[in-house]
């Protein structure tokens, strides 16, 4: 049995595979997922610590049902899963004296969730979790470390839109466009499936094995290849933050009361031209009246740069697929994908840069969990990094330290060939070599996470240089091979080996060139945090 998590900053979706009707189903959590006619049962990613621990975490629809999502109360915690991994700008919050960090929320919230499904179908053996295209190694290393604990036979993880591209329930369309705009992220996937199920050539099953466990016979999976994608640290939860500023400029001030008012507002706005949001506290005697247009809305989006950000990055998407010999002419489909995707602007918006027909919005919610499902059963992929690795050096130049790029963004992976360097020592009896390695970004804006005022906020700056994850800079970390004997300047001394394996994971290898001896063979860069 296989189950998949979409994670989501708004709401979570978990689905299971069926194999007596042989499709997929979402999992209802009573208490937990949301019951409304029209919505699948989604569950809001909505945390309230009792106390500070697991035992004392309420999630999901719980929250809304006992009120606790509208009072401006520090053990409310929404949103929390863009600050797992990043540099946060601020101060944690802290319940009883007690700094939380958004990692422990975040665990909390889904070891809730999948304790109530191990209650509910206890038979899964795979587990399918699916992360945003501009994730660092920071947040996927946290998924797979919480993953350790939880009893899985084997864990994947997966691109969010990509996995939509394979959950739509699209049969005739080949080459495939999703737009994935959530609350958190904005994300663009171009993927290429398979003409018919004949075609077998090999592919790749991604993801983290704690356990290597045998599979019964399986019809062999269609490859389906990615051909570009584009990530933005965009979301839902930033348009919220925009209609908050513009209230606030008319005299309301910002609380989580009024961020859930203006949240429904903009859903509002989804289904009519005008919105209005009346709340009364009966004890404060307290009256707020919201009341906002389509037009004004789609005027704050404008002022912000919104759709400037939307061009940005379907030009980014649009031009890998152009090196892939790929353009906006072949591609059969666009498939809108997450709540931020139904607002009208948005849609107004794609239907500008491809044909209506071609546009797609019966499935928001549910095609990225059951994309999922279909990884190693009846798809594997082709895929590539969205990031590049590079090693710090000490500029002399710049008299700063910088990085040299090692392997760039957009290399398909496995690698065939390893990337080599050689490296020698750079003092008089140097007893080991230390390297520091890193995800590189692209250059341009830079995303600064700040906890301010009670709530998670993001900001975008001009960046020039390249935006940085070191992924062993710590303590211990850094020394990757003892030289016995020491190093001495001037000779050539290691040669260290690159390259990155099916399961995405950095490796590298260590030769002593003096002795002839592998010092490091094959190690994981990313098990050093």
């Amino acid at each position: 049995m296989t189950l998949a998590i979409d994670f989501g900053t708004s709401n979570t979706v978990i689905s299971r595979w069926n194999d007596l009707t042989k499709s997929p189903e979402t999992i209802f959590l009573p208490g937990l997922s949301l019951s409304q006619a029209n919505l699948p049962p989604l569950v809001p990613s909505l945390v309230y610590l009792e106390q500070a621990s697991l035992e004392g975490a309420l999630v999901g629809q719980v929250v809304r049902d006992r009120g606790l999502d509208i009072a401006d109360d520090p053990r409310f915690f929404r949103n929390f899963k863009r600050g797992i991994g990043t540099p946060l700008q601020g101060f944690l919050p802290q319940i009883e004296g007690q700094a939380v960090s958004f990692e422990q929320v975040g665990g909390w919230f889904l070891q809730r969730l999948l304790t109530q499904v191990r209650a509910l179908a206890p038979g899964e053996e795979d587990l399918v979790l699916t992360v945003p295209v501009d994730s660092f190694e920071a947040y996927r290393l946290w998924l797979e470390q919480l993953a350790v604990g939880l009893e899985f036979a084997r864990v994947y993880l997966i691109d969010e839109p990509t996995a939509a591209a394979l959950g739509y329930g699209l049969d005739q369309e080949r080459t495939l466009l999703v737009l994935d705009f959530g609350g958190g992220t904005l994300d663009w996937s171009l993927v290429q499936r398979p003409q018919s199920p004949a075609q077998t050539a090999p592919g790749l099953r991604l993801g983290w094995r704690r356990q290597q466990l045998p599979h019964p016979p399986t019809p062999s999976p269609q490859v389906a290849r990615v051909l570009a994608k584009a990530g933005v640290n965009l979301g839902g939860i930033d348009l919220d933050h925009w209609l908050m500023d513009y209230f606030k400029a008319r005299g309301i001030a910002p609380s989580t009361l009024v961020q859930r008012l203006v949240e429904r507002l903009k859903i509002k706005l989804s289904h009519n031209s005008t919105a209005q949001e009346v709340y009364f506290n009966d004890v404060t005697l307290e009256t707020l009246d919201l009341r906002l247009s389509r037009q004004e809305f789609e005027a704050i989006l404008s002022q912000n740069q919104f759709f400037d950000r939307l061009d940005q990055s379907l030009n980014q998407v649009l031009q890998q697929g152009r090196r892939q010999g790929v353009g906006p002419a072949e591609v059969e489909a666009v498939l809108l994908v997450g709540g931020s995707a139904q607002i009208p602007a948005v849609q107004d918006w794609v239907q500008r840069h491809f044909s209506p027909d071609r546009v797609k919005t019966h499935r928001p919610f549910l095609a990225v969990a059951e994309g999922a499902l279909q990884i190693g059963r009846a798809h594997t992929l082709q895929d590539f990094l969205y990031h590049g690795y590079g090693v710090r050096y000490w500029d002399r130049r710049r008299n700063c330290h910088n990085w040299h790029l090692i392997i760039p963004p957009g290399q398909p992976y496995p690698m065939n060939q390893p990337v080599e360097l050689i490296l020698g020592a750079s003092v008089e009896q140097q007893p080991s070599l230390e390297l520091v390695i890193g995800e590189l970004a692209e250059g341009g804006d830079q995303t600064e996470v700040y906890f301010e005022d009670g709530r998670l906020i993001t900001r975008q700056r001009p960046q020039a240089d390249r935006a940085v994850q070191p992924l062993n800079d710590q303590e211990g970390s850094r020394t990757i091979a003892q030289l016995t004997p020491p190093g001495f300047p001037g000779s050539d001394r290691l040669r260290v080996q690159f390259q990155v394996d099916g399961d995405r994971l950095l490796r590298i290898t260590v030769e002593d060139l003096l002795t002839q001896a592998t010092l490091v063979n094959r190690q994981a860069v990313v098990q050093l945090r």
